[in-house]
């Protein structure tokens, strides 16, 4: 089977922090020289890329001549600070020498989860591609806190796949993909060379841990192709070490691990909902509210709720469970925490009488719910 970026028009790449840190000794110009050189092959041959890359506190601890990954916060945002002037200044100097210019954009998940900023993170990276600019993406790792972090790039990578709606996210590594199991600890492991994103049976092979750079193992690169998959992009899975990678996946080498999306794209406001990181509240279902919303695509109706957990309001995004703990959807919930709770188990004919008033009879309508 041929690579599955060979018909990819709109990528997201996304660098871990050992190849672009030559392991952690500090940024490697010759590794973010190649990836340059291959992005702009790329952009020739008319594919749009954006860069995830990784590296800021890893650079940062250089330069501040730290050999151990500090766990205070304010200690990894100041290394950050201080990485993030090196690793733009490289990626801008190696870009030039192809004449391609280069736009650092800093996220956080507070600027996804607002549906505002989201919809001007979107326009802004559009925008960029449009004009021939390669964004280089990076966690705002200055700013984040532990309440509003991805918590690695490769669920940032993810995440800026399903915005920009890309073909294709290549998750690149110092692995040479997805194993059956730790080929470190396992003679008899094989690559998976082909699988579907989403299939439960990876993460139960993605169990191993990442190196001390990075903070992302295999299952976090497993798990952010299943987010990729939301919005019909396929994942790969490679390693950075490979000569001219990109190029050759490009130009249909099958290389590593290829996990195809079989999900159809989501709608722009159910993807930015089935995205957020972090919700506001949960709503645990009996079995009837689940099939209703599950099988029979229906609105979820208070009678159907058994628990309400977690603090939000109206309009926020809350996550729907089973009674076994299973998350089945997320939607954005009619009523607050505390109606809920006053309502829930009840009909909705007797939502006026119990709050004095009636906003909506459903309380998540299912155009505003997205099944998990």
């Amino acid at each position: 089977m041929k690579s599955l970026l060979a018909d990819a028009k709109q990528i997201v790449v996304k660098v871990g922090s050992s190849l672009v840190t030559n392991d952690g000794r500090g940024l490697d110009r010759g590794a973010i020289a190649g990836w340059a050189s291959q992005v702009a092959q790329l952009t020739r041959h008319g594919r749009r890329v954006i860069l995830v890359s990784s590296g800021a506190v890893a650079e940062g601890m250089q330069r501040l001549g730290w050999s151990k990954r500090p766990t205070a916060i304010n200690e990894l945002q100041a290394a950050a600070a201080v990485g993030q002037m090196g690793l733009v200044q490289m990626y801008e100097s190696c870009f030039s020498e192809h004449r391609l210019h280069t736009a650092q954009v800093l996220l956080t998940h507070d600027d996804l989860s607002d549906r505002r900023r989201y919809l001007n993170a979107r326009s802004t990276l559009r925008t960029l591609l449009d004009l021939g600019v390669i964004p280089i993406i990076n966690e705002n790792d200055t700013v984040a806190t532990d309440e509003i972090r991805f918590g690695d790039n490769d669920t940032l990578g993810a995440l800026v796949a399903n915005l920009i709606e890309a073909d294709a996210l290549v998750i690149l590594t110092d692995q040479q993909g997805l194993y059956t199991a730790d080929p470190r600890r396992d003679a008899a492991a094989t690559l998976v060379q082909h699988a579907t994103a989403g299939d439960p049976e990876l993460e139960k092979m993605a169990g191993g841990v990442g190196s001390s750079v990075g903070t992302g193992g295999m299952l976090t690169k497993v798990l952010a192709a299943k987010r990729a998959a939301r919005s019909g992009a396929h994942t790969i899975i490679a390693s950075g070490r490979e000569p001219e990678v990109l190029v050759r996946l490009a130009q249909g080498e099958a290389i590593g691990s290829h996990l195809r999306a079989q999900q159809m794209k989501l709608a722009a406001k159910k993807q930015w909902m089935a995205d957020h990181l972090q919700v506001r509240g949960k709503l645990t279902l009996d079995a009837g509210a689940v099939r209703a919303i599950c099988d029979e695509g229906k609105s979820l109706l208070p009678i159907g709720v058994v628990a309400v957990t977690g603090e939000f309001d109206r309009g926020e995004v809350v996550t729907c469970e089973d009674i076994h703990g299973r998350h089945v959807a997320r939607g954005l919930v009619n009523y607050t925490s505390a109606e809920t709770a006053r309502i829930m188990r009840h009909p909705s004919s007797e939502i006026e009488q119990i709050l004095g008033y009636v906003d909506e009879v459903e309380l998540i309508h299912r155009d505003n719910l997205v099944l998990l």
